[in-house]
């Protein structure tokens, strides 16, 4: 099932303060970007954060699970979607600890 743009969007907004988030949508699904760097992925209208040392320490007790068949699994951030803050530093925390995107290879 793919996920609802109206669901996507509430995401968006609930990180409007967070710094420069956007969406792309990916094989019916979308991923949320903060600048370059992919933090997230929504599938199936559920929020999948990428895991880290520090997310998971914020979380306390993270829960892990695949957002698709064969991928890497990832934070499922089922509750806290409705608190701004909490969700804001969970991302800020989430993409200061993941790498810088590799330059794109010019053609």
């Amino acid at each position: 099932m793919a996920s609802d743009q109206k669901f996507v969007d509430f995401i968006l907004d609930q990180l409007d303060a967070a710094g420069q988030v956007s969406s792309k949508k990916m094989f019916g699904e979308y991923g949320l970007y903060w600048e370059q760097k992919l933090f997230a992925l929504v599938c199936d209208n559920k929020l999948y954060l990428k895991p880290t040392v520090l997310g998971r320490a914020y979380l306390h007790e993270a829960v892990e699970a695949a957002p698709y068949p064969g991928a890497k699994p990832s934070f499922l951030i089922e509750e806290g979607l409705e608190d701004r803050e909490w969700l804001q530093k969970l991302v800020s925390l989430t993409v200061e600890e993941l790498p810088q995107p590799r330059p794109k290879k010019q053609k």
